[in-house]
């Protein structure tokens, strides 16, 4: 099955990094000198770096485990279509795997085997009890 797949950068997610005050007055350091424009552009670049630092391991890895990168969005009709076909999903996602609203938590078990998502997975709350014990 194709599955609609974009690459965003307006999706986001929020996040909670503890940091030590020397390292927290250092960063406050930068920003007052105008190497960054506040705290949340100094993080953001320092994961960038790293990122690209490691985007040769990370590009290898995600072809070995056959991870979809991006945002993954599964609609009713398309998970209906799948269960008629006979088949179902292993949805393995690096960014956002998305379940339709109206994706009742009858269909999404009988479509859906298995749930991989790193980064953020949104679906109804009776979805995601009717998948928990197949999110990894």
């Amino acid at each position: 099955m194709a599955n609609e797949l974009r690459q965003r950068t307006g999706e986001t997610e929020k996040m909670t990094v503890n940091v030590g005050v020397v390292d927290l007055g250092h960063v406050d350091l930068l920003v007052q000198e105008g190497f960054y424009s506040n705290r949340s552009d100094m993080v953001r670049t320092a994961l960038r770096n790293q990122l690209a630092l490691h985007a040769d391991t990370v590009r290898q890895t995600v072809a070995r485990r056959t991870l979809t990168v991006g945002l993954q969005h599964f609609g009713r009709a398309q998970l209906e279509a799948v269960v008629a076909s006979g088949q179902r999903l292993q949805v393995q996602v690096v960014g956002l795997a998305r379940i339709a609203d109206d994706v009742t938590p009858e269909l999404a078990r009988a479509a859906i085997e298995s749930v991989t998502v790193l980064g953020a997975f949104q679906a109804s709350p009776a979805v995601r009890r009717a998948l928990a014990d197949r999110i990894h």
